[in-house]
Order: C-alpha cells, then structure tokens, then sequence
C-alpha cells in the first residue's frame, strides 16, 4: 500500500491519530515558568518547587483545611447560609442567576467557610475566603459567617483565624456588602474586650473593603510571601496619583517593612508555625 495519496489541495499520509496527553498532569508556575508533574505540585503544598521562586499558588477553603487542621478532620459551621438579592440587581446577567450559577459550579454556598478542628492538637476557628466565588467578594454572608464565628469563639473560648483572600466589596449588594465591614469588625472587638486570640493570615490578593477592616484587625496580622495587599489595585493608585509606584510596592514584603504586617509566612511552614502561636497565645 502506497503511503501518500495524491489529491487535489495537496499530499496525505495514512497515520494513526496522534493521542491528547490528558490535561491536567503537569504544572508550570506562573512566575519561573518551572514545570513540575502536578502531582508533585499538590504535595508540595502548590508552592513552586524551585527554590529561589516559591511562588505560592491560589488555593481555596478545602486545600487550606486540609494543610492546617489535623488529618483534615474538622466540623464546618453554619453551612448552609446563602445570599439573598435585597436590590433585585441586574448587570451582565440577575445577581440570583449568578449566584446559582457561581454555587453550581464551585460547589460552594458563598465566598467564605467556617470550620472548627485542631491544629496539632489546639483548638482553632478558621473563616476562609474562596477566591474563586465572584473573586472573593465580601457580601452579607461573608459578613454574617464571621459575625457567627466571633460568637462561636466567645462561647468556647476558641482562637479565630480570618484567612483573606478577596477583591474587596460585593457590588451587587452595594451597601448591604459596605455594612459588612462595620459589623466585623465590632464583632472582632468582642474577642479583644474577652482577650480570645484573633489571627489575620493574608493571602493573594487582599484588597479594598476586607482590608479596610478584618484583614488587618488581628492581634497577630500575617501573610503569605509576595501576596498583592491593599486597598486600592496599583494600576488604580498609579492612574489616581499620577507616579511611578516603588518597586515591589503593595507585595506582603513592602507591607511588612512599613510595619502593617508582623510575619510573612511560607505555606509548607504554615501548621508548625500556627500551632506555636496558638500554644505561645493560650498560655
């Protein structure tokens, strides 16, 4: 059998189909362009494996229980709260639409969990922002989930941690969201006047109306390294100010060097880290 066949628009080869190498198998990082078997990735706590990189992948609510609570094991709280739609908004498409689109397809209820577990065997309450719910926004249940949570807190006597992870304000509910910021954070008062400890943890990004108000309450306020915190976006603040910004500016580093942050922390060293402030905070 001849190999080529003559045809009008040109010349063909009887070959197998080339097979698809699944999606899905490896991993290339978004700043060093280093690849690694995803696998691998995951284990590694999806922080880039190249040492002089690190570069720390956005993770949401389950991958962040699952590095901090004990053999993942923990009791989440007050799941089943949803948002409502006070203003009938309408944009792109119905705010409803939206949120039943958005829960259909991240499986989530809204853009933050709260969980009770141990952490290397302290008790801890961890409120969890998933970015990957209309970017994090902090809307009515945001703000009534971590309200719930200080309650919580003060009725067990629990440690909080606030894990931010957040485009700001939901405009969608546009001043039912801007409440929020109000009701947390004389919520978080609460846990200060009862000297229960309440640990902020910043990740990328964090900006506009969460850090104008929990995010940056905490009696111990830490980050992950080169996380974008702010609360205006720099492209935002360049445009406004009308300057070149100053390198690294809006990072976790720059933050903590003009003394808004009290530790960066690298996520592999998280648990061990956050088990010796919970012991070094309850004694």
């Amino acid at each position: 059998m001849s190999w080529f066949k003559r045809i009008k628009t040109g010349i063909t080869t009887s070959t197998k189909e080339k097979k698809e190498t699944p999606e899905g198998l490896w991993y290339k990082c978004p700043s060093c362009k280093n690849i690694t078997p995803s696998n691998e990735h995951m284990q590694n706590m999806y922080v880039c494996s190249n040492e002089e990189c690190q570069y720390h992948e956005k993770i949401g609510s389950a991958e962040y229980f699952e590095i901090i609570f004990d053999d993942n094991n923990f009791m989440e709280l007050f799941p089943n709260l949803s948002s409502g739609d006070p203003l009938n908004f309408t944009d792109t498409k119905k705010y409803t639409d939206r949120l039943r689109d958005t829960q259909k397809k991240t499986g989530l209820k809204d853009a933050i969990r709260s969980a009770h577990g141990l952490v290397e065997g302290e008790d801890l309450v961890i409120a969890c922002m998933d970015f990957s719910f209309i970017g994090g926004s902090m809307g009515s249940v945001v703000g009534e989930k971590i309200s719930r949570s200080v309650d919580y807190c003060l009725e067990k006597k629990i440690p909080l941690m606030i894990i931010s992870k957040s485009g700001g304000a939901r405009m969608m509910e546009a001043a039912f969201s801007l409440m929020q910021m109000a009701k947390t954070s004389a919520k978080l008062s609460l846990m200060n006047e009862a000297k229960i400890p309440y640990i902020s943890f910043l990740t990328d990004p964090t900006t506009g109306g969460v850090t104008a108000s929990y995010a940056m309450l905490g009696d111990l306020n830490i980050a992950e390294p080169r996380a974008l915190i702010g609360f205006a976006g720099p492209r935002v603040v360049k445009e406004t100010i009308g300057k070149d910004l100053p390198k690294g500016f809006q990072t976790s580093e720059f933050v903590l060097e003009h003394g808004f942050l009290d530790k960066i922390i690298n996520r592999k060293e998280l648990k061990t880290k956050l088990a010796q402030l919970l012991k070094m905070l309850n004694n």
